[in-house]
């Protein structure tokens, strides 16, 4: 069986640094020998992307503009993981209260995955909420501008299926946590 070999790194250099983006170029060095002098790497921080479902057995999803997409779309609640958090699982509990202002007292992580490993750095982190409750008003920052929507369980694969879920992140977390709940209804 042929081994694969990691690229190894000659030289990296930031040659954009934002907020809200930064851009790495890479000098690098393939198994073959062969060097790439222009690998540029988008440096993401770390997300976390909850799946909240409530004692009704109504998923917590959020309607948001996203500029990059220029469309107003049907998600999952999450965000970046601050500096101030603890935890991944911090960050999820922060962002679902935030976002939606539901809490949960049920964490589950489902997965870790990454997004576009060919160019991004970050990792997704996949939480199931299970037993969620509102217990406050959003609290959005000046970017967002969220819809709380509930919808329920049994539709929720059929909105995905139809594509009026069309976020990919979501559609992952989706398909993890529906298997995750069909599972621990199995065990029950």
């Amino acid at each position: 069986m042929k081994k694969l070999e990691k690229w190894k790194t000659l030289r990296s250099e930031m040659v954009f640094d934002h907020r809200w983006y930064k851009v790495r170029k890479d000098e690098v060095q393939l198994p073959n020998g062969r060097i790439l002098d222009d690998y540029y790497v988008s440096v993401r921080p770390e997300v976390v992307l909850v799946f909240p479902i409530t004692t009704d057995n109504e998923v917590i999803m959020v309607r948001q503009y996203k500029h990059g997409a220029g469309q107003i779309l049907l998600e999952l609640p999450g965000g970046i993981v601050d500096t101030t958090d603890s935890s991944v699982e911090v960050a999820a509990k922060r962002e679902l209260l935030e976002e939606t202002g539901y809490f949960s007292e049920q964490w589950t992580k489902l997965a870790v995955i990454y997004d576009d490993p060919t160019k991004n750095t970050n990792q997704f982190h996949f939480f199931l909420a299970e037993g969620a409750y509102h217990t406050k008003e959003q609290k959005l920052d000046h970017t967002e501008d969220i819809i709380v929507e509930k919808v329920p369980l049994e539709e929720v694969m059929q909105k995905a299926v139809q594509g009026e879920i069309c976020v990919a992140n979501s559609l992952a977390i989706i398909l993890l946590a529906l298997e995750k709940i069909k599972q621990n209804k199995l065990k029950q």
